[in-house]
């Protein structure tokens, strides 16, 4: 399976992606107050949308060497992306008031960019990379 690493990398990344869109819509959709029309279409493409997203993301983990896990930015994605799904929760329908689904909207939405400039550097603090040597000093 190590040979369709790229092409099963390429589909994980697009999902993401796509993802990210609809929940960012939806969440749009949920500040502006529209309901249904909208909603409802996006709901249920993001569900798809994140079951490919989920299947690529554990065909990707099972053709990683373990030592993938030894250098930390994995399991930083792994927290942040449980972290997005609490906030995007209470953004879209968990959120008792407009200013408490605002604020868990902006933060998921910072969240997922945490998330993708994690893996695109893949080091632990993302993009922020030249600040990992202070969290996370090299041996050597």
């Amino acid at each position: 399976m190590a040979e369709f690493y790229p092409q099963i990398q390429w589909v994980h990344v697009a999902a993401a992606m796509t993802s990210g869109t609809l929940f960012f819509l939806r969440g749009l959709a949920v500040q502006m107050g529209i309901g249904r029309p909208m909603a409802s279409p996006l709901r249920y493409l993001s569900y798809a949308v994140d079951t490919v997203l989920l299947t690529a993301a554990l065909m990707l983990v099972t053709i990683l060497p373990g030592a993938m896990f030894g250098n930390g930015w994995l399991a930083v994605k792994l927290t942040l992306v449980i972290g997005y799904i609490v906030l995007g929760s209470y953004a879209l329908k968990r959120g008792r008031t407009s200013r408490v689904r605002l604020i868990c909207f902006l933060a998921a939405l910072c969240t997922f960019a945490s998330i993708v400039g994690v893996a695109r550097a893949h080091r632990p603090l993302g993009l922020l990379w030249g600040l990992d040597n202070v969290f996370w000093p090299r041996a050597g």
